[in-house]
């Protein structure tokens, strides 16, 4: 398949990949999907980490001890949520 197609380019029965237009690169729209730079994502994960320390800080000023072994786990945690005025679904 590949000699065929190699054939018929040099043929010229297939056109050559030519640049599309010459319209102002300013105005299409930016389509890259560019991966964030090593530096973006430890920004971020620190970020996130501030985020979530900050979080567990409120929990644990709140009365929430997450090193103890505690029976009542669930309703405990969610007292301190309460009490800290943070919700359920911001922990998640």
């Amino acid at each position: 398949m590949l000699g065929i197609s190699a054939v018929a380019l040099m043929a010229g029965t297939i056109p050559f990949a030519a640049a599309q237009g010459t319209t102002d690169a300013a105005a299409q729209p930016e389509t890259s999907t560019a991966k964030p730079t090593k530096a973006e994502r430890k920004a971020a994960r620190k970020q996130a980490r501030a985020k979530r320390n900050a979080e567990l800080k409120k929990l644990e000023d709140a009365g929430y001890q997450p090193a103890a072994n505690d029976p009542n786990y669930p309703s405990k945690l969610q007292q301190a949520e309460k009490k800290a005025g943070t919700g359920a679904a911001a922990s998640q």
